[in-house]
C-alpha cells in the first residue's frame, strides 16, 4: 500500500477498507507516515467524512495503537463517564466518588483544558500533591482498591489519538463528528470499562452549538460502543451557561467538595445524580432514576461520598484534610467584583467568552504550553432569568495580575445579556440516547 492512494481515495470521496485504516494508523504510529500526510488525511476525513464502518475501524486501530487496560478475571463493573468539554464543568470530579461510594468501580482517564473550557486533571492537581501520572498497574490497583482512579493520559494509552489530536488542532479539522468519535472512543475503551456513561454539550460554549450537530455525536459514539460490545449512554446537555458558580480549577474543586456535603449548586448536583444515575443502572445497582436519586442522598448525608473522595485524594498523593479545610487550597485573595451595567433579566449568557475570561485570567490554556495559574477564575452569582438591578454584584472574579484583570474584564462585559423581559425557562438535559 501506498500512503498517496489512500489519501486519493478520500480526497475522491471513495470508502476506505479496514486494511488501509489499519497501514494508516500503524504507519503514523510508527512515524513511517507524516504529519504532513497524517494532516491531509484529516482534512480530506473532515470535508468529506467517515461512515460507520470506516469510523469504528478508525477508533479500533487507534485504541490497538497503545496498551488496553486489562483487570484480568476482576468482577466489578467497570463504567467510566466523559464530557466532550464546557465552562463550569466539573462533574466528574464529585460523580467518581458518589458512584464508587455506591459499589461501582470508575477507572477514568481525563484531559487537560485548553482554550475556554477546563479540563478535570488541570482542577485535580490544584489540590496540593495530587498526582495524576500513575502508572497502569498503579492506575489498576487503585480502582480495585479504593473504587476509583483518575489519571491523565499515559504514553502507552492510544498513542495514535495523542499524535492526531495535536495535529487536528493545528489544523482545523476538530470538528470532524467521525475524528472526534473516534479520539474519544478510543481512549474510553482502551480503560477496559464495560460500561461508559457520554455527556454531550450542546450549546455557545459547547464544541457541538447545534442539537442536531450534538445528537450526531452523540449516536455516532454510542454505535461505536454497541459495535463493540459495550453499555454505552450519551447525554445531551445545555451549555447555554456555565455550569455551577464557580469557574477556575482550585474554585471547581471546592465547589465539587461542597457538592459531596450536599451544599453545592442545583444544577451540579442535577447533572451529578442524573449522569451518575445512568452508571448505576448499567452496573445493575438499581433499576429507575428515583432509586439512584435516593442512593446519592443517603449516601451524601452518611458522609460516604465525602469519605470516598478523601480516599481518592490520599490516593493520589494530596491531604485528604484539603477535602473540609479550603485553607489548603490555593486560591487568589485579590477579588474584583462584576456589576451589572442595568436593570433587567439576564436572557443570554455567550458562554465561550465566559470562559475566555477566566481563561485570560490565568485559568486556562491558550496553547498546550502555557501554564496555568490553579488560584484564579470566575465565581458567577447570577444564573440565565435572574433578574439584577445595575449595581448588582454578577459575578467575582479572583486574579493576581491587575493586566491580566483587565483583559478578563473587558472580555465578561460582552458574554453577559439583559433584557426586561424574562427569557424561557432554562432546560439542562435536552436528550438521552441509549446503545
Amino acid at each position: 500500500m501506498r500512503i498517496q492512494d489512500i489519501l486519493r481515495k478520500k480526497r475522491d470521496k471513495e470508502k476506505l477498507t479496514k486494511e488501509e485504516i489499519v497501514f494508516l494508523i500503524n504507519g503514523y504510529t510508527s512515524g513511517d507516515i507524516t504529519d504532513y500526510q497524517m494532516a491531509a488525511f484529516a482534512m480530506a476525513a473532515f470535508l468529506n467524512g467517515l461512515d460507520a464502518d470506516e469510523t469504528a475501524n478508525l477508533t479500533f486501530e487507534m485504541m490497538k495503537s497503545g496498551s488496553v487496560v486489562d483487570f484480568g478475571d476482576f468482577k466489578g463493573f467497570l463504567v467510566d463517564k466523559h464530557s466532550t468539554g464546557g465552562v463550569g464543568d466539573k462533574i466528574s470530579i464529585p460523580l467518581a466518588p458518589l458512584v464508587a461510594s455506591c459499589g461501582v468501580y470508575i477507572p477514568m482517564i481525563s484531559g487537560r483544558g485548553l482554550g475556554h473550557t477546563g479540563g478535570t486533571l488541570d482542577k485535580l492537581e490544584s489540590v496540593p500533591g495530587f498526582n495524576v501520572n500513575l502508572s497502569l498497574e498503579q492506575f489498576i490497583e487503585t480502582t480495585k482498591e479504593i473504587g476509583v482512579c483518575l489519571i491523565g493520559q499515559t504514553a502507552e494509552i492510544t498513542p495514535a489519538d495523542k499524535k492526531l489530536y495535536a495535529l487536528r488542532d493545528a489544523t482545523s479539522t476538530v470538528e470532524s463528528i467521525s475524528l472526534i468519535t473516534a479520539s474519544i472512543m478510543s481512549k474510553k475503551l482502551a480503560e477496559g470499562i464495560k460500561g461508559l456513561v457520554l455527556d454531550v454539550k450542546v450549546g455557545t460554549g459547547a464544541f457541538m452549538k447545534t442539537v442536531e450537530d450534538a445528537r450526531k455525536l452523540a449516536e455516532s459514539m454510542v454505535a461505536i460502543g454497541k459495535k463493540m460490545d459495550r453499555t454505552v449512554t450519551a447525554v445531551i446537555s445545555n451549555m447555554d451557561q456555565p455550569l455551577g458558580e464557580m469557574i477556575g480549577n482550585s474554585l471547581e474543586m471546592l465547589e465539587s467538595f461542597e457538592t459531596l456535603k450536599g451544599r453545592g449548586p442545583a444544577d451540579i448536583k442535577d447533572l451529578t445524580f442524573r449522569l451518575g444515575a445512568e452508571m448505576l443502572k448499567m452496573a445493575g445497582v438499581v433499576k429507575t432514576d428515583e432509586e439512584a436519586f435516593q442512593l446519592f442522598e443517603k449516601k451524601i448525608a452518611s458522609g460516604e461520598a465525602g469519605e470516598k473522595m478523601k480516599e481518592i485524594l490520599k490516593a493520589h498523593g494530596a491531604d485528604p484534610k484539603a477535602f473540609d479545610d479550603y485553607s489548603i487550597l490555593p486560591i487568589a485573595e485579590k477579588k474584583y467584583s462584576f456589576l451589572a451595567p442595568e436593570d433587567g433579566y439576564i436572557t443570554k449568557f455567550n458562554t465561550e467568552e465566559v470562559g475566555v475570561s477566566a481563561m485570560l485570567l490565568g485559568a486556562g490554556r491558550k496553547t498546550k504550553e502555557d501554564i496555568i495559574d490553579p488560584s484564579v477564575g470566575i465565581a458567577l452569582h447570577k444564573k440565565l432569568g435572574d433578574y439584577v438591578k445595575k449595581g448588582d454584584v454578577v459575578a467575582t472574579l479572583y486574579y493576581q495580575d491587575d493586566n491580566k484583570l483587565s483583559q478578563g474584564v473587558d472580555r465578561l462585559k460582552g458574554a453577559i445579556f439583559y433584557s426586561s423581559e424574562k427569557p424561557v425557562e432554562f432546560k439542562l438535559v435536552l436528550d438521552k440516547i441509549h446503545s
